[in-house]
């Protein structure tokens, strides 16, 4: 799992090891720079055991979380699917690009964050 995020300054990546420890690496982001956004961007795939169900758990309330807390809008686009086929499908393939998709929402985030007087500067 990895985050990019956009700043006055440019754009910025890094990677995580694991979907859990990138709840973490997302916050660390929102508190050191001065972003416009962050899209927690990765892919879990379902295999024998139940690990898949609590990383996708863990990871979607802790971007959630993220977003209760923080003034920084975190954009969730992390692919939970059963095969590789599936994930490869959302990702340019025949079930569009949901990347794309996360980007289009982390700009309309953005600007919705900078119109309204209730958010911090």
């Amino acid at each position: 799992v990895c985050a990019w995020s956009q700043t006055s300054g440019g754009t910025g990546a890094g990677t995580f090891p694991g979907g859990i420890t990138s709840v973490e690496g997302d916050y660390r982001v929102s508190v050191v720079n001065n972003n416009s956004f962050i899209i927690a961007v990765g892919s879990v795939i379902q295999g024998e055991t139940k690990h898949f169900d609590f990383v996708c758990q863990g990871v979607t309330n802790g971007i959630a979380q993220l977003n209760i807390e923080s003034d920084i809008p975190t954009i969730f686009c992390v692919l939970t699917d059963n095969t590789e086929e599936q994930s490869i499908a959302r990702s340019g393939g025949i079930h569009g690009n949901k990347g794309t998709e996360a980007a289009i929402a982390a700009i309309k985030m953005a600007q919705l964050r900078k119109d309204a007087k209730f958010y911090k500067e």
